[in-house]
């Protein structure tokens, strides 16, 4: 009898599990009850953004799943309090060295584009909040995507109003070697900005916020073309919200935090398949 093909689902689990391996030790220290892998638990925390699912409704799912759960190598499914916990645990580092060898699963130019999105932190409707006039302080989330095959290279999010220009030199400042060209709108014309990436081997292609016709005179030169290229970080905003959801789950900032990383990660293994 001939195999079934491999879906997607499928496919994502295998290289999620191929990435916890490479990141992180089978159990986090030797008095673990060795019941679940810190592999299986990352796998499963992935699992649950890209399905944009609560914990007890993926694990419901996965009742119906046999290769899913053979693939992860799961005789029992974890309760929803012990993902819960898992997610608590693993630190953000843990997550970042992850994002960061999600990138080398796909191919990339150097050509960077920066841009900011917002993530509510709260999923009451539209219509709930307008009516009650409450007001939601979004989280703000700052990607590094590469113009290629749009993966993203890096992730910055804040619950504050810190100004973009403010954002941008720690971002360039953390993927030195990763970016060769910056691209950016107005937002990030600070001379800091030019002056951090220019210092580290970046050609900053930023357009310049017009206060005189010499503003737009450089405006005017530079190559669109390439400058264009920054559409697709609004592309990449966009997907994520659309596929994994436009708020975040979690009800502590920290929590908030990880799990829009976990779905920048999440993004890089769709896109890798």
């Amino acid at each position: 009898m001939q195999a079934l093909p491999k879906s997607r689902l499928l496919r994502f689990v295998e290289q999620a599990c191929h990435l916890a391996r490479r990141a992180v030790a089978r159990y986090s220290s030797k008095f673990s009850k060795r019941r679940y892998t810190l592999h299986q638990h990352i796998v499963l925390l992935c699992l649950k953004v890209r399905k944009n699912t609560t914990y007890r409704t993926l694990l419901d799912e996965l009742i119906e799943m046999p290769r899913i759960r053979s693939a992860l190598d799961l005789e029992e499914l974890p309760s929803p309090s012990t993902l819960c916990k898992a997610f608590n645990r693993l630190d953000m580092a843990v997550w970042r060295v992850l994002l960061n060898l999600s990138v080398t699963l796909l191919p990339t130019n150097g050509v960077v584009g920066i841009d900011a999105s917002g993530f509510d932190r709260n999923h009451a409707s539209k219509h709930y909040t307008k009516r009650t006039k409450l007001t939601i302080q979004q989280l703000k989330a700052t990607l590094l995507v590469d113009t290629r095959s749009n993966a993203i290279i890096d992730v910055h999010v804040t619950t504050t109003r810190k100004h973009d220009s403010q954002i941008a030199p720690s971002l360039i400042k953390r993927n030195v070697g990763d970016v060769e060209i910056l691209l950016g709108d107005k937002g990030y014309d600070d001379q800091k900005v030019r002056a951090v990436a220019r210092g580290t081997g970046v050609r900053p292609l930023i357009k310049h916020r017009e206060f005189s016709s010499l503003h737009k005179a450089w405006n005017a030169r530079l190559d669109t073309d390439l400058y264009g290229q920054r559409s697709q970080n609004e592309t990449v905003n966009s997907r994520l919200k659309w596929k994994y959801g436009a708020f975040v789950r979690s009800r502590h900032w920290w929590k908030q935090f990880r799990e829009l990383v976990v779905g920048c990660l999440t993004h890089n293994l769709d896109k890798a398949l």
